[in-house]
C-alpha cells in the first residue's frame, strides 16, 4: 500500500529539546499541585463548617471567589493567555468575571424566592 502524502504529521516539527520539556513538566506539576491544594482547602472548608450557620455566606462567596480565581488560572495557563500583554488579559478575563458574578448575583437572589408573587407582578397578570 502506498504511503499517503496528504497527512501531515505535525509531531515531526516539535523540536524541544529535553530541557525544554523538563521546563514544561515542571510548569505543569506546579499547576497541578496549586490548584489540588485550592481544591484541598475548599473541601476541607466545607466538611468543617458547612453545618454551622453562621459561616454559611462566608463560606458560599469564599468558594466563589476560590472557583472563580481556579477558573481564571487554568485560563492563563492552559490557554496561554498568560504568555499574553496584561491589556489583553483583561480584554479576555473582565467580562468573563462581570458575566459569572452577575449570574451567580441571580442564583443567589432567585434562590430567596419564597413561591409567591412579587409586588406588582400580580397586576401584570390580572390576578
Amino acid at each position: 500500500m502506498d504511503a499517503r502524502d496528504d497527512i501531515y504529521e505535525y509531531s515531526l516539527d516539535t523540536h524541544h529539546s529535553e530541557e525544554e520539556g523538563k521546563k514544561m513538566r515542571k510548569k505543569f506539576m506546579g499547576v497541578l499541585a496549586l490548584l489540588s491544594v485550592v481544591t484541598i482547602i475548599e473541601v476541607a472548608m466545607g466538611m468543617m463548617w458547612s453545618r454551622d450557620e453562621s459561616m454559611a455566606s462566608i463560606l458560599k462567596y469564599t468558594f466563589i471567589i476560590l472557583t472563580l480565581v481556579k477558573a481564571g488560572y487554568i485560563t492563563m495557563i492552559f490557554m496561554h493567555l498568560g504568555d499574553e500583554k496584561k491589556s489583553f488579559q483583561w480584554i479576555v478575563l473582565a467580562p468573563y468575571f462581570v458575566l459569572i458574578g452577575y449570574l451567580i448575583f441571580i442564583c443567589l437572589v432567585e434562590a430567596l424566592y419564597t413561591g409567591g408573587f412579587r409586588p406588582g407582578i400580580e397586576n401584570y397578570f390580572g390576578f
